[in-house]
Formats: C-alpha cells, structure tokens, sequence
C-alpha cells in the first residue's frame, strides 16, 4: 500500500515539474487569470494539460520521437512555437492595455472580461502541441513515466516506485490538475488584495511570451546552420 502511495506521489512530482516551471504556458495562464479571472486562467491551464494528453498518447505509440531525430521538425516546430507566441504576446499587451490602461482603468479591469470570450484554451493547447521544450520533456522525464519498471528509494528504506503503471499516469495528471487550480487561484487572490498585482503580472506575461518566442525563433534559425 506504501508504495501504491508512494507512486502516486511520484507521479504527482512529475506532474509539476512539467507545469509549473515559468515559460509561455504559465504566462498565458497568469495572463488569463489576472484579466478575466480564475475560471478563464483554468480553462487555459486545461488546454495545455490536453496537449500533455496528446502527447502521451503520442509518446506511446513512439511518435514523439520524430522530433528528435528528424531536425527539420525540429526546426519547424521552434518557428511555428515562435511565431504563434510573439503573436500573443502582442495579443497580451493589447489586452493589458485594454484592461489597464487610458479610460479603460476607470471602468474597472475586469471590464475586458464582459467584452470578450476567453481564447485561453485554444491559445495555450496550440502553443502546447508546437512547443519543443514540452516535446523534449517527453523524450526524456516522460520516457521514465511510461517505461514500464520499478526503481527504489534508498533513502526511504526501499521503497518501490511502479513506472509504466496507470497509478503513476493518474500521479501525473493529477499533479498538472493541481497546478491548473492553484496557481490560477493563488493569482486572482493577491490580485484582489494588491491593485498593483494585476497589471505587473499582465505585463510581464507579455513580455516572456514575446522573449520566448524571439528565442524560440532564433533556435529555428541555428537547427540547420
């Protein structure tokens, strides 16, 4: 029973070390969520959480791996990733601005919400499926998620993780579920209780989706030189 738990654990771990770390994920998330609110910021959190679907079923029928051996997909995916996130990182400036900025603050910030439907899922399930960071991530820590096997802990007496199993899959899933939730919430709180918050984090949500993807364009540039 332990190492049932410990598992789980285990898959919850690798859960959040694909979703939490900052990157143009989290800025599309951070920005949905300051600007239209908890619901919105979840809704795009799913987004990216189904393209991980789409990539574990991919990464079991071996698909994945193309990416790596073959480096014009490579070359591909870090242009088209690049192109979609300066895209919406002018789509996030302008939002901010909207919502923050001139005769707009007066109103209120969450007046953008009333003017327009969320795009979060779809922008962050495409950016997700065209981001070969979160490809490679597969290739390597998702390689040990789905290989079936058992490694120990030796520092926990031996305890045994079960990879490959459907508790580990359920771990994983559950910790980027976890993710999708909190961080959303954690967001739309402090931005409640600081004025500021809101609109530094708009910002900057802008601004690491527009340095992301001049990085991810200049990668495309250098695959093949």
């Amino acid at each position: 029973m332990l190492d049932f738990v410990v598992s789980a654990l285990a898959g919850v771990a690798l859960g959040l070390s694909l979703a939490a770390p900052p990157g143009p994920m989290n800025a599309i998330i951070a920005e949905e969520s300051v600007l239209r609110g908890w619901g919105s910021g979840f809704r795009a959190g799913l987004g990216a959480m189904s393209a991980d679907a789409c990539f574990f079923v991919l990464a079991l029928l071996g698909v994945v791996t193309v990416v790596r051996d073959v480096p014009v997909v490579q070359q591909v995916l870090f242009g088209f990733g690049g192109l979609l996130m300066l895209y919406f990182a002018y789509g996030a400036a302008t939002d901010a601005n909207a919502a923050f900025g001139g005769d707009a603050a007066a109103d209120g910030a969450g007046e953008i919400a009333d003017r327009e439907d969320s795009k979060g899922f779809r922008k962050a399930f495409v950016l997700a499926l065209t981001n070969p960071y979160q490809i490679l991530w597969w290739l390597t820590a998702g390689v040990g998620l789905l290989d079936p096997g058992t490694f120990t802990i030796d520092a926990l007496g031996g305890l045994a993780i079960s990879t490959g199993s459907p508790i580990i899959v359920v771990g994983f899933f559950g910790g980027i579920g976890l993710w999708i939730t909190g961080f959303p919430a954690a967001l739309v709180t402090v931005g409640r209780r600081v004025d500021a918050f809101a609109p530094i984090v708009a910002y900057l949500s802008a601004i690491v989706l527009a340095l992301a993807g001049l990085s991810f364009l200049s990668k495309a540039t250098g695959i093949l030189a």
